[in-house]
């Protein structure tokens, strides 16, 4: 049994995530901040300024495009607050652009049809170095992919609170 004082000390470090401290360093965590801040100011940059300054209206797919982004600059800043709990907006944005290299850049790449345009795109998304440099892995595999999950269905033998 824990004393009161051990049992506030645990709590309030729960409620801090000292837990996730405990796996991920102080350096990782600054590293990772870099990385949302990489990927929040350089969608800021580009991004913010057509939101603030349109003035006709967006094809579908540019509008949803940027839109996108805009929001996930805006939790890539939230990112440098909470750098572990918003973990998975890096992990989104490693995500997304491994695929379009896989399956847009790739086969045009080996087909000798990359046009410039998706080429300058490209270019731009090995930004995502920088991001996936800066992801703990470690931390990733054994938060993601070995810890169970979040219970799918009532267990009989939890009590209900």
């Amino acid at each position: 049994m824990t004393s009161p004082t051990t049992e506030t000390k645990l709590q309030r470090n729960d409620r801090k995530g000292t837990a996730a401290f405990a796996q991920v360093s102080l350096t990782r965590l600054y590293l990772l901040r870099l990385g949302y801040l990489v990927m929040a100011a350089g969608i800021a940059v580009t991004k913010w300024p057509l939101i603030i300054n349109h003035d006709r209206p967006w094809p579908l797919m540019e509008g949803v495009e940027t839109c996108m982004l805009v929001a996930l600059s805006l939790l890539s800043f939230l990112g440098l607050r909470y750098p572990i709990k918003m973990l998975p907006i890096l992990l989104f944005e490693i995500g997304w652009k491994f695929i379009w290299v896989a399956v847009v850049v790739l086969p045009l790449w080996i087909s000798g049809e990359l046009d410039q345009a998706t080429a300058e795109i490209f270019y731009s998304c090995l930004v995502v170095l920088i991001v996936f440099a800066v992801v703990p892995w470690r931390y990733v595999v054994t938060q993601y992919v070995r810890k169970h999950g979040d219970p799918w269905r009532p267990d009989a033998t939890r009590t209900r609170q």
